[in-house]
Order: structure tokens, then C-alpha cells, then sequence
């Protein structure tokens, strides 16, 4: 089968690999429609992780099911699946508790594994023809047959549940104004999330990317341009003081206004925008290490975090993996109801022969290039 592997920074490319197979009797094969790129991906694609060489990249993937193990119970050949990047076992100690984020057995050694990533495990992703998925009958999300709602549903995996969180994180509720820093295909769910969710006011700041903020102001948000000014005076002055609730939906890769890299900068704006006893959400990644980082500390993974003021303003802060099961039956639905579009952002659609360039233009962020989908049955 075709799949795109990762040779080294900057370098992926799309060619023959191994045929995804059943493994073991809770697995299944299931033949992908839809898969998409992440930001997430642009780290490794970067040389910023220590992802292996030959590793078949993407963990928002989801498909038809093909084949299926003996124990296979409730998942059935033909099914139309999303499958939640992050891979879980079902029965340990922290998926019992919902936290399927950080299952203690598909990843021996550490909590939590995923499809096609860094230190998730050994598991190949779905930037492929086709994906075997262990514990199917847990990890598989039934959807309604047929072709309706592809690039909605293809967010279920990742993204949508990932912003949704951001919010969850940030403690918000019904009538509250939210904060969101990152206009990426994150940020733009968690801004698509709170207004869902009931929020008052919705802010999303991003710098200078305006096919971005012209996105987030049609998911319902003001947009702030940080290259026209300070971010949380513009958010300050157009909101009358501080926001209920913050989302940082950027990560260790955060840039001032230069350009510079500062991984610090957006949670340091965030302590500063969000009232005191406010909520902060943190769903954009960070590292325990970072070699390719800008300074000594960051390397360490390590940031110069304002906590002093975090502190005194007895702010509250949530982090983590999104726990994709907590919120993808029901997110699903929302999208069944027409109450959620999260594919609006979606800006093209591409063969996975493409694959290449689409992270080329989605990497260097080139005007319109917000979210890149692949259809691997769809001819180069």
C-alpha cells in the first residue's frame, strides 16, 4: 500500500509500505477516506521531535472498516469510522477514568500512544492507504453511512475534540468571553467550540495571517491582529477589562510580533488577559525537551513563566492530550444536528500522491493554506 513516511526534516515523501494487517484478534483494518494534516505533524515535519526515520505519518484519520479480528465484537466490516488519535487500551486504570489520553498499556513505558507520532508508540499513522487499529471495538466511532458530512466528520479525530478541551480546560461557562491565542485549525475549533458552548464574547489573536482571522470571524470570533498592536490591550480595550477564560492553542513554537521564537510568550499573555480567578486552557503542545529551541532554558523544556502573577491572581490552569473519547460521540452528533461545521475550515483537498506539498505550503503557512486534507482513494 502507498503511505507518506518521514526521511528527516522537512523531507517526507509518499511510497510503498507495508500493507496494514490484523495483528491480534481486537484489531481492525480499516481503509481511509480522509486523513489530515496537523499542526501537530509540522513539529516532526520541522525536525522538532525524535520521531524515527521510515515512520508513516498522521493521527487524524478516518475511513471504512475492511477487516476485523476474531474478538472483534461490535465493530463490523463496512462500518464508516472516525478513529481519536489517541490509540487506548480501554480497560486500564486511566481510560476506566476517561483518560484515554494517557492509557498505560499501549505505550509501555509512558502514558499515552497515538497513530503515526513521536514517543507515541510504535504504531504506524494514517497518511496511508489503509490503518490497523488495535482495540477496535473501543478506539472505532460509528458514523452515519454514506459520504455526507466528510470533512466535518474528519475533524472528530482530533482537532474539534482538541479545541472543545481548550475550553473544557479553561473551566468556561455559559456567558462567559474567552480569550483564544492561535488562529490555527485548533484555535479556530476552540473559538467554533465556545460559541457552541454559549460563550458571551469570543477573541482569537493571531499574527498577521489574515485568511486565519478572516476565519475566526466567521466562527462566530473578533479577530486580533497582534502586528497592529498589543494583544491584550486590544482585547482589553474592545471588551471593557479582562476575559473570563484563555486558550493557548499555539504551543512551544510561539513567535513575538519580530518573529523571534519565545515558547513562553503566549502563557505569559494569557496570565495578563485573564481576570484574576479566571481560567486558563492549554492545548497547544509543549515539550519535555526541545534541542532545536530558541534558548538554553527552552531546550530543557523549561519556560520563563510568569507565575508570580499567575499566582496572585489565583488563576486556575488545565493542560494535557485531549481525551478524544470524552467528546467525540457527542461532537458527532452536533455535526449530525447541523449545530457544528468544523470543516469550514478546511481549504483544500488532496491526493495522498501530494501529500509532500501540501506540508511544503501548510509548513511555510501560505495564504489560504489553513487545513490540508488527503484522500488517499482519490487519483494524483
Amino acid at each position: 500500500m502507498r503511505g507518506l513516511v518521514y526521511n528527516g526534516p522537512y523531507d517526507v515523501t509518499v511510497h510503498d509500505v507495508p500493507d496494514a494487517r490484523v495483528e491480534a484478534p481486537t484489531d481492525a483494518v480499516v481503509r481511509i477516506t480522509t486523513t489530515n494534516i496537523c499542526g501537530s505533524d509540522l513539529h516532526m515535519y520541522e525536525g522538532r521531535t525524535d520521531v524515527e526515520k521510515g515512520k508513516v505519518l498522521g493521527h487524524e484519520n478516518m475511513g471504512i472498516v475492511e477487516e476485523v479480528g476474531d474478538a472483534v465484537g461490535t465493530v463490523r466490516v463496512g462500518d464508516r469510522v472516525s478513529l481519536p488519535f489517541n490509540i487506548a487500551c480501554g480497560a486500564c486504570d486511566n481510560c476506566e477514568k476517561g483518560l484515554t489520553a494517557f492509557c498505560l498499556r499501549a505505550n509501555p513505558g509512558q502514558a499515552g500512544a497515538a497513530y503515526g507520532y513521536a514517543s507515541m508508540g510504535p504504531y504506524d499513522g494514517g497518511q496511508a492507504e489503509r490503518l490497523r487499529v488495535p482495540w477496535a471495538d473501543f478506539n472505532c466511532l460509528t458514523l452515519p453511512p454514506g459520504t455526507e458530512h466528510e470533512l466535518d466528520y474528519t475533524m472528530l479525530s482530533d482537532i474539534f475534540p482538541t479545541g472543545w478541551h481548550g475550553v473544557e480546560l479553561a473551566k468556561m461557562r455559559p456567558g462567559e468571553s474567552v480569550a483564544i491565542w492561535g488562529a490555527g485549525p485548533v484555535g479556530l475549533l476552540a473559538a467554533h467550540s465556545a460559541r457552541i458552548m454559549g460563550a458571551s464574547e469570543v477573541y482569537v489573536v493571531d499574527n498577521q495571517h489574515t485568511d486565519r482571522l478572516e476565519l475566526a470571524e466567521k466562527a462566530g470570533a473578533t479577530p486580533i491582529d497582534r502586528s497592529k498592536g498589543d494583544p491584550i490591550a486590544q482585547i482589553t480595550d474592545l471588551h471593557g477589562g479582562e476575559v473570563d477564560r484563555g486558550v493557548d492553542a499555539v504551543g512551544y513554537q510561539a513567535h513575538n510580533p519580530d518573529g523571534e521564537e519565545q515558547p513562553e510568550i503566549v502563557l505569559n499573555e494569557l496570565v495578563h488577559a485573564v481576570k484574576a480567578t479566571g481560567g486558563i486552557g492549554v492545548v497547544g503542545v509543549y515539550l519535555p525537551e526541545d534541542p532545536g529551541a530558541a534558548n538554553e532554558l527552552a531546550k530543557e523544556g523549561k519556560l520563563a513563566f510568569d507565575y508570580g502573577t499567575f499566582f496572585f491572581k489565583g488563576q486556575s490552569m488545565g493542560t494535557g492530550q485531549c481525551n478524544t473519547k470524552n467528546y467525540n460521540a457527542r461532537l458527532r452528533d452536533l455535526i449530525t444536528a447541523g449545530r457544528a461545521e468544523p470543516g469550514f475550515l478546511v481549504s483544500h483537498e488532496l491526493p495522498l500522491e501530494q501529500a509532500a506539498h501540501g506540508y511544503d505550503q501548510f509548513d511555510k503557512r501560505v495564504e489560504g493554506w489553513t487545513k490540508v486534507v488527503l484522500h488517499p482513494g482519490q487519483a494524483a
